[in-house]
């Protein structure tokens, strides 16, 4: 089975496991607990703290563990979020058209039209930054970007000729939706599925950083790096370690979709073969 796996999805596949299972996992792979100080400011790397200590002296892997399950907790719901209501609407929109079609559209347009950080940043500014706040705006705004490529497989999808036959024998707008168009349009969405994971990361990341993410002393990686800045002036990497942390799931999460993509796609052009 595994000879089947590109080396790229097989390295993907590896490092997102790692991720996943040290997030689910945290409390029991944590040596420390993620508020507990137990060193001086910024130790360097050493056996009793494997990655150093951070701005206040707590254990930096500890940090990272819990971080890790923050990180990946939101960005999952958020993309959930994003996927159920942009998909959804987007086939909706693709196969009753008319005005329901330009009215979603147009409303769409409008939210794309504004930096999604901006929006984000005005929208936390005013409710509290908690984690549903968090998962709410982040899958709302996202989900403009999933209603544009649903729509758009949607429309080229809804006029194909099994999908009129559906309508010939009687079947209703729900059915055409879940059992015609849904199962075609997965390829494209697997794909952006993970693009989208990615970009919640980075999203939330870029929140926490600017301080209307996630709040301290809870752990996450966008603010760790903001926690643990100042020490890059003085060589100290704690503030790397998060957002090389960052990347790597991005990178991970990117080879895995990839591949995905495309034996789902030789698997529909051998069918049609």
């Amino acid at each position: 089975m595994f000879r089947r796996i590109p080396p790229s999805a097989l390295l993907g596949l590896v490092l997102t496991s790692l991720f996943l299972i040290t997030a689910i996992f945290a409390p029991l792979l944590a040596p420390y607990g993620k508020t507990e100080i137990v060193g001086a400011v910024w130790e360097p790397l050493s056996s009793q703290h494997w990655l150093g200590t951070d701005n206040l002296g707590r254990d930096l892997l500890s940090r990272m563990i819990y971080g890790a399950r923050t990180t990946i907790f939101i960005a999952t719901m958020a993309t959930v979020l994003s996927f159920s209501l942009g998909s959804i609407l987007g086939f909706t929109a693709a196969v009753v058209g008319g005005w329901v079609d330009q009215l979603l559209s147009r409303f769409v347009d409008l939210l794309m039209s504004i930096p999604t950080l901006i929006f984000a940043l005005v929208v936390l500014s005013v409710l509290p930054s908690t984690v549903l706040t968090l998962v709410l705006v982040m899958g709302v705004l996202d989900a403009t970007r999933v209603y544009r490529l649903s729509r758009a497989v949607a429309v080229d999808i809804n006029v194909m000729d099994y999908v009129e036959a559906a309508r010939l024998r009687g079947e209703g707008q729900i059915w055409v939706i879940f059992r015609e168009i849904l199962p075609n349009a997965l390829s494209p969405l697997v794909a952006e599925l993970g693009l989208r994971f990615i970009f919640m990361v980075l999203f939330v990341s870029a929140l926490s950083f600017l301080g209307l993410g996630i709040q301290p002393p809870e752990a996450d990686w966008g603010g760790m790096v903001k926690e643990n800045k100042d020490g890059i002036v003085f060589g100290i990497p704690a503030a790397l370690i998060p957002a090389a942390a960052i990347a790597a799931l991005a990178i991970s999460v990117n080879l895995v979709a990839d591949w995905v993509l495309n034996r789902t796609t030789s698997l529909k052009g051998g069918r049609g073969a």
